[in-house]
């Protein structure tokens, strides 16, 4: 806050004819610290003089007489068009740190209006672009996928050549006679049993 002070000091003085007073402190409504915004306000005479803005609890205010002459005049202050208890002589040059206290509804007749805004500043140029960034990390590998669904059937293959013929079979040996006669023998007594077993089926 007194470096504030002092900075705004010697700006002022070089700006103006005659350097103004400047108050700067901390701005308290109904017990309270004012909210950003409001309302601060100088009067001598019953005239407001100045204005400004609290910002952060705080306030900093410049009170020019400009042509006329305020030397020993009682400033007086507004907080949100409330009176401060707090008031303090105008001094050419001076500087005070003078904390202000109001109350609402000590106010005697209607608020100032608060002093207009400074001009938007420049915007500042375009500072320059970023280094890239390291590349990222491989992704993992995907799942495998699944099996494709079976083909369909192949068409039957055509009809291969016919194999060549085998050898020969080795001849088989003669029968002898009495063999045959035998063989003759048990195949007609089979016959005569073959008939024999008809005729009696038949008979029953």
């Amino acid at each position: 806050m007194a470096l504030a002070l002092l900075l705004a000091i010697p700006t002022a003085a070089f700006a103006q004819r005659v350097p103004p007073h400047v108050f700067v402190g901390s701005a308290s409504l109904d017990g309270t610290a004012a909210v950003d915004g409001a309302a601060v306000t100088a009067w001598i005479d019953g005239e407001q003089v100045a204005a400004t803005n609290v910002t952060s609890g705080d306030y900093n205010i410049i009170v020019d007489q400009g042509d006329g002459t305020f030397a020993g005049k009682t400033v007086s202050f507004k907080i949100s068009g409330a009176n401060a208890a707090e008031s303090a002589a105008w001094v050419q040059g001076g500087g005070d740190v003078l904390d202000l206290v109001a109350t609402t509804g000590s106010g005697s007749g209607t608020a100032g209006e608060a002093g207009a805004s400074g001009e938007k500043g420049e915007k500042g140029e375009k500072g320059d672009t970023g280094a890239a960034g390291p590349a990222g990390a491989a992704g993992a590998d995907g799942a495998a996928g699944a099996d494709g669904a079976t083909g369909p059937a192949g068409a039957a293959g055509a009809t291969g050549p016919a194999g060549a013929a085998g050898a020969a079979g080795a001849d088989g040996a003669d029968g002898g006679g009495a063999l045959g006669i035998i063989a003759l023998i048990i195949a007609a007594v089979a016959l005569l049993a073959a008939g024999g077993s008809y005729m009696m089926g038949r008979r029953a």
